[in-house]
Protein backbone atom coordinates (compact mmCIF):
# COMPACT_ATOMS: atom_id res chain seq x y z
CA UNK A 1 0.00 0.00 0.00
CA UNK A 2 1.34 3.27 -1.11
CA UNK A 3 1.14 6.09 1.83
CA UNK A 4 -1.40 8.67 1.54
CA UNK A 5 -0.97 11.71 -0.31
CA UNK A 6 -4.30 13.86 0.84
CA UNK A 7 -5.10 14.53 4.74
CA UNK A 8 -8.40 15.87 6.46
CA UNK A 9 -8.65 17.16 9.81
CA UNK A 10 -12.12 18.80 10.93
CA UNK A 11 -12.51 21.31 13.72
CA UNK A 12 -15.14 23.86 14.60
CA UNK A 13 -16.99 22.86 11.23
CA UNK A 14 -13.81 23.26 9.20
CA UNK A 15 -12.38 20.23 6.82
CA UNK A 16 -8.72 21.49 6.23
CA UNK A 17 -7.54 19.08 3.39
CA UNK A 18 -4.05 19.22 2.73
CA UNK A 19 -2.07 18.26 -0.16
CA UNK A 20 0.77 15.81 1.41
CA UNK A 21 2.93 15.04 -1.86
CA UNK A 22 5.85 17.23 -1.28
CA UNK A 23 8.40 14.89 -3.02
CA UNK A 24 6.09 15.22 -6.77
CA UNK A 25 5.58 18.64 -5.68
CA UNK A 26 1.66 17.45 -5.20
CA UNK A 27 1.70 17.25 -8.71
CA UNK A 28 -1.70 16.25 -10.09
CA UNK A 29 -1.57 12.19 -10.21
CA UNK A 30 -3.70 9.68 -10.17
CA UNK A 31 -3.33 9.30 -6.53
CA UNK A 32 -3.83 12.91 -5.51
CA UNK A 33 -6.19 13.22 -7.72
CA UNK A 34 -8.22 10.45 -6.19
CA UNK A 35 -7.34 10.50 -3.13
CA UNK A 36 -8.54 14.47 -3.05
CA UNK A 37 -11.73 13.57 -4.98
CA UNK A 38 -12.65 11.12 -2.13
CA UNK A 39 -11.91 13.51 0.80
CA UNK A 40 -14.03 16.43 -0.61
CA UNK A 41 -16.90 13.85 -1.05
CA UNK A 42 -16.53 12.98 2.30
CA UNK A 43 -16.42 16.78 3.91
CA UNK A 44 -19.76 17.40 1.75
CA UNK A 45 -21.20 14.79 2.67
CA UNK A 46 -20.70 15.66 6.62
CA UNK A 47 -23.06 18.39 8.07
CA UNK A 48 -20.60 18.97 10.42
CA UNK A 49 -18.83 20.51 8.02
CA UNK A 50 -19.18 24.37 7.18
CA UNK A 51 -16.01 25.41 5.18
CA UNK A 52 -13.46 23.47 3.56
CA UNK A 53 -10.17 24.88 3.08
CA UNK A 54 -7.42 22.82 0.61
CA UNK A 55 -3.56 23.34 1.59
CA UNK A 56 -0.58 21.86 1.26
CA UNK A 57 3.00 20.60 2.71
CA UNK A 58 5.96 21.16 1.28
CA UNK A 59 7.47 24.45 -1.15
CA UNK A 60 4.94 23.87 -3.87
CA UNK A 61 0.77 24.17 -3.55
CA UNK A 62 0.28 22.20 -6.67
CA UNK A 63 2.57 21.36 -9.67
CA UNK A 64 0.11 20.80 -12.65
CA UNK A 65 -0.28 17.90 -14.08
CA UNK A 66 2.03 15.01 -13.20
CA UNK A 67 3.94 14.62 -16.21
CA UNK A 68 5.62 11.24 -15.94
CA UNK A 69 1.94 9.72 -16.36
CA UNK A 70 0.34 12.14 -19.04
CA UNK A 71 3.64 11.23 -20.39
CA UNK A 72 2.91 7.30 -20.34
CA UNK A 73 6.41 6.48 -18.31
CA UNK A 74 4.86 5.15 -15.41
CA UNK A 75 2.60 2.60 -14.51
CA UNK A 76 -0.84 2.53 -15.24
CA UNK A 77 -2.84 3.72 -12.09
CA UNK A 78 -5.47 1.03 -10.33
CA UNK A 79 -7.03 4.11 -8.56
CA UNK A 80 -10.92 5.41 -9.26
CA UNK A 81 -10.08 7.33 -13.28
CA UNK A 82 -10.82 11.23 -12.27
CA UNK A 83 -12.11 13.33 -15.31
CA UNK A 84 -10.16 16.56 -14.38
CA UNK A 85 -12.93 19.02 -15.85
CA UNK A 86 -14.92 17.01 -13.29
CA UNK A 87 -12.58 18.03 -10.58
CA UNK A 88 -12.08 21.32 -11.56
CA UNK A 89 -15.86 22.23 -11.55
CA UNK A 90 -17.23 20.85 -8.42
CA UNK A 91 -16.03 23.70 -6.27
CA UNK A 92 -18.29 26.14 -7.86
CA UNK A 93 -20.73 23.88 -8.03
CA UNK A 94 -20.57 22.40 -3.99
CA UNK A 95 -23.28 24.15 -1.76
CA UNK A 96 -20.33 24.48 0.65
CA UNK A 97 -17.78 27.37 0.22
CA UNK A 98 -13.91 26.66 -0.59
CA UNK A 99 -10.92 28.77 0.90
CA UNK A 100 -7.51 28.17 -0.74
CA UNK A 101 -4.77 28.41 1.74
CA UNK A 102 -1.63 28.48 -1.18
CA UNK A 103 1.61 28.02 1.07
CA UNK A 104 4.03 27.66 -1.97
CA UNK A 105 4.10 27.76 -5.76
CA UNK A 106 1.06 27.19 -7.83
CA UNK A 107 1.47 26.71 -11.70
CA UNK A 108 -0.44 25.67 -14.24
CA UNK A 109 -3.16 22.92 -13.32
CA UNK A 110 -2.65 24.35 -9.68
CA UNK A 111 -3.53 27.53 -11.02
CA UNK A 112 -6.60 26.04 -12.14
CA UNK A 113 -7.31 24.74 -8.06
CA UNK A 114 -6.54 28.41 -7.00
CA UNK A 115 -9.05 30.18 -9.23
CA UNK A 116 -11.65 27.29 -8.33
CA UNK A 117 -11.62 28.24 -4.67
CA UNK A 118 -14.40 30.55 -3.27
CA UNK A 119 -11.53 32.27 -1.48
CA UNK A 120 -7.67 32.48 -2.52
CA UNK A 121 -4.63 33.19 0.03
CA UNK A 122 -1.41 32.68 -1.56
CA UNK A 123 2.11 33.29 0.16
CA UNK A 124 3.15 36.65 -1.47
CA UNK A 125 6.79 34.45 -2.05
CA UNK A 126 5.07 32.08 -4.39
CA UNK A 127 5.75 31.74 -7.99
CA UNK A 128 3.01 31.65 -10.13
CA UNK A 129 2.01 31.07 -14.27
CA UNK A 130 0.52 29.55 -16.80
CA UNK A 131 3.29 27.27 -18.00
CA UNK A 132 1.52 24.82 -20.47
CA UNK A 133 2.69 26.26 -23.85
CA UNK A 134 6.15 25.73 -22.54
CA UNK A 135 5.82 21.70 -22.37
CA UNK A 136 3.71 21.68 -25.52
CA UNK A 137 0.30 22.24 -24.22
CA UNK A 138 -2.52 24.60 -23.69
CA UNK A 139 -4.22 26.08 -20.46
CA UNK A 140 -7.72 24.55 -21.94
CA UNK A 141 -9.86 22.98 -19.12
CA UNK A 142 -8.43 26.18 -16.53
CA UNK A 143 -9.32 28.98 -18.75
CA UNK A 144 -12.75 28.46 -17.61
CA UNK A 145 -12.16 29.31 -13.90
CA UNK A 146 -9.36 31.71 -15.01
CA UNK A 147 -10.48 33.98 -17.74
CA UNK A 148 -13.60 34.79 -15.89
CA UNK A 149 -11.48 36.38 -13.10
CA UNK A 150 -8.72 38.78 -15.51
CA UNK A 151 -8.63 41.00 -17.53
CA UNK A 152 -8.05 40.07 -21.25
CA UNK A 153 -5.13 41.74 -21.62
CA UNK A 154 -3.79 39.85 -18.85
CA UNK A 155 -4.85 36.77 -19.82
CA UNK A 156 -3.29 37.11 -23.58
CA UNK A 157 -0.03 37.63 -21.78
CA UNK A 158 0.06 35.26 -19.72
CA UNK A 159 -1.33 32.27 -21.41
CA UNK A 160 1.08 32.88 -24.24
CA UNK A 161 4.27 34.04 -22.50
CA UNK A 162 4.07 30.73 -20.16
CA UNK A 163 6.66 33.03 -17.58
CA UNK A 164 6.21 32.99 -13.57
CA UNK A 165 5.26 36.02 -11.66
CA UNK A 166 4.63 36.33 -7.86
CA UNK A 167 1.28 36.12 -6.42
CA UNK A 168 0.75 40.12 -5.41
CA UNK A 169 1.03 40.33 -9.72
CA UNK A 170 -2.06 37.06 -9.47
CA UNK A 171 -3.49 38.74 -7.12
CA UNK A 172 -3.46 41.87 -9.49
CA UNK A 173 -4.84 40.16 -12.23
CA UNK A 174 -7.94 39.09 -10.49
CA UNK A 175 -6.51 35.20 -10.23
CA UNK A 176 -6.39 34.96 -6.62
CA UNK A 177 -8.55 37.02 -3.57
CA UNK A 178 -4.86 38.00 -1.52
CA UNK A 179 -1.18 37.44 -1.50
CA UNK A 180 -0.13 37.72 1.88
CA UNK A 181 3.37 37.34 3.67
CA UNK A 182 3.99 33.62 5.33
CA UNK A 183 3.44 34.73 8.89
CA UNK A 184 -0.32 36.38 7.70
CA UNK A 185 -1.64 33.66 6.42
CA UNK A 186 -3.31 31.57 8.72
CA UNK A 187 -4.83 34.73 10.75
CA UNK A 188 -6.34 35.98 7.08
CA UNK A 189 -7.50 32.10 6.45
CA UNK A 190 -9.20 32.34 10.07
CA UNK A 191 -10.82 35.73 9.90
CA UNK A 192 -12.31 34.70 6.24
CA UNK A 193 -13.55 31.14 7.57
CA UNK A 194 -14.83 33.01 11.04
CA UNK A 195 -16.80 35.03 8.35
CA UNK A 196 -17.98 31.87 6.43
CA UNK A 197 -19.71 29.84 9.09
CA UNK A 198 -22.01 32.89 10.01
CA UNK A 199 -23.64 32.24 6.78
CA UNK A 200 -26.21 30.14 7.09
CA UNK A 201 -25.87 26.67 5.19
CA UNK A 202 -29.07 27.31 3.03
CA UNK A 203 -27.96 31.03 2.49
CA UNK A 204 -24.55 29.81 1.33
CA UNK A 205 -25.71 27.17 -1.07
CA UNK A 206 -27.99 29.39 -2.88
CA UNK A 207 -25.27 32.54 -2.68
CA UNK A 208 -22.90 29.76 -4.84
CA UNK A 209 -25.56 29.18 -7.13
CA UNK A 210 -26.22 33.09 -7.71
CA UNK A 211 -22.21 33.20 -8.50
CA UNK A 212 -22.37 30.31 -10.95
CA UNK A 213 -25.43 30.82 -12.87
CA UNK A 214 -26.69 34.64 -12.66
CA UNK A 215 -23.53 35.73 -14.95
CA UNK A 216 -24.51 33.60 -17.82
CA UNK A 217 -27.83 34.74 -18.15
CA UNK A 218 -30.03 37.68 -19.61
CA UNK A 219 -31.26 39.95 -16.75
CA UNK A 220 -34.89 38.82 -17.68
CA UNK A 221 -33.85 35.31 -17.21
CA UNK A 222 -31.46 36.27 -14.28
CA UNK A 223 -35.03 38.36 -12.32
CA UNK A 224 -37.36 35.32 -13.55
CA UNK A 225 -34.73 32.85 -11.41
CA UNK A 226 -33.88 34.79 -8.86
CA UNK A 227 -37.55 36.38 -7.60
CA UNK A 228 -38.79 32.59 -6.83
CA UNK A 229 -35.59 31.92 -5.09
CA UNK A 230 -35.28 34.75 -3.09
CA UNK A 231 -39.20 34.33 -2.01
CA UNK A 232 -38.37 30.39 -1.21
CA UNK A 233 -35.14 31.40 1.01
CA UNK A 234 -37.72 33.57 3.10
CA UNK A 235 -40.31 31.65 3.75
CA UNK A 236 -37.23 28.94 4.89
CA UNK A 237 -35.97 27.25 8.31
CA UNK A 238 -32.25 29.09 8.20
CA UNK A 239 -34.57 32.73 7.09
CA UNK A 240 -36.79 32.25 10.68
CA UNK A 241 -33.53 31.25 12.45
CA UNK A 242 -31.11 33.99 10.91
CA UNK A 243 -33.66 36.52 11.35
CA UNK A 244 -35.07 35.67 15.32
CA UNK A 245 -31.09 35.45 15.83
CA UNK A 246 -30.73 39.24 14.49
CA UNK A 247 -33.58 40.32 16.62
CA UNK A 248 -33.01 38.50 19.95
CA UNK A 249 -29.24 39.51 19.82
CA UNK A 250 -27.80 35.80 19.71
CA UNK A 251 -25.48 33.99 17.69
CA UNK A 252 -27.64 31.92 14.88
CA UNK A 253 -28.10 28.04 15.86
CA UNK A 254 -26.15 26.93 12.82
CA UNK A 255 -22.56 28.77 14.03
CA UNK A 256 -19.91 26.73 15.46
CA UNK A 257 -19.69 26.60 18.89
CA UNK A 258 -15.81 28.10 18.60
CA UNK A 259 -16.53 30.42 16.61
CA UNK A 260 -19.58 32.80 18.91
Amino acid sequence: MTDPVVRSEIAGGVCTVTLDDPERKNALSAQLTSELMDALDAAEADDAVRVIVLTNTGNTFCAGANLSERSGRSEASSLRPVDPAEMFARFGRSAKPYVGKINGHCVAGGMGLAAAMDYSVVVDTAKMGFTEVRIGVAPAMISVLCLPKMRASDARAAFLRGNRFLAPEAERMGIINRAAAADEIDAIVDEVVGDLVKGSPAALAATKQLLANVPNMTTDDAFAWTAPLSADLFKGDDAREGMGAFLEKRPASWIPQEHH
